[in-house]
């Protein structure tokens, strides 16, 4: 099962943007993730189409089952 953190930002145009973090360390410490958001936020190092990250919004652990059949 992978599973992936994503964290969700509002930009300065009211939008939501979402970077993914693929096989976070668990636990995950809701504190160390609001941390780090306020820091990328700060950092000012990503921009996207619709303005600059500005907000933190939310974080959530995303879990997804593949399974694959052989139909030969």
């Amino acid at each position: 099962m992978a599973k992936t953190l994503e964290l969700e930002f509002g930009t300065e145009l009211g939008k939501t943007a979402r970077i993914s973090v693929e096989n976070p360390k668990e636990p995950i410490d809701e504190e160390v993730v609001k941390l780090s958001m306020a820091q990328i936020i700060a950092s000012d190092v990503f921009s996207t189409n619709s303005g600059k990250l500005a907000a933190v919004k939310g974080a959530r652990i995303v879990e997804r089952n593949v399974t694959d059949y052989e139909l030969v």
